[in-house]
């Protein structure tokens, strides 16, 4: 079933899901890497690279919650208590880390006044006018939202574990749409 169901996850969802996940994952590894080097003609490729799939996790996280609109998830698993409404909040933070994200590293590679390219090809047009002031500040607020997300990412994934060896099914609900 590609739509999701009243208690399942369906096809889309969890493809969406998933891709994203290997996306958000290895950009951040990536941009990890990219953090430590100086640029240079040698390694411009990286920032390119490392642009374009922020652009892809954009328009991922759009297409998600638009999905999301059409085909809504069921209703998460358990009881609503303290840790429910945590996981919901977390849930949405990371919704939102997932636009701003690639939102500020857009804003701040527009401050540099050099053209922002999605894969070497196409060119978008700038957030801010070009200053360093500008430059330095959508950075940090890039840096600062990262590692946001991925302290929220290990929770996120940690209490999947969690859940899921307690027995209640979330992970196999997002793996096989079912969660028995």
């Amino acid at each position: 079933m590609l739509r999701n169901g009243p208690s399942e996850f369906g096809l889309v969802t969890r493809l969406i899901h998933w891709a994203m996940m290997l996306l958000v994952i290895g950009q951040l590894a990536l941009g990890l890497r990219i953090a430590d080097m100086e640029p240079g003609l040698a390694n411009l490729w990286l920032y390119g690279l490392h642009k374009t799939i922020g652009f892809g996790i954009l328009a991922l996280i759009l297409l998600r919650i638009g999905w999301h609109i059409l085909s809504p998830p069921p209703p998460p698993l358990g009881p609503r208590n303290a840790a429910f409404w945590a996981a919901r909040a977390a849930h949405w933070a990371i919704y939102a880390l997932l636009i701003a994200i690639p939102l500020t590293g857009w804003a701040g590679s527009s401050a540099t006044g050099i053209d922002v390219m999605i894969a070497d090809r196409w060119t978008v047009p700038p957030l801010v006018e070009a200053s360093e002031e500008a430059e330095a500040f959508w950075f940090r607020l890039h840096d600062i939202l990262t590692k946001l997300l991925m302290a929220l990412v290990t929770i996120h994934m940690l209490g999947a574990f969690k859940r899921e060896m307690e027995g209640d099914g979330t992970l196999t609900r997002m793996i096989r749409g079912r969660a028995r």
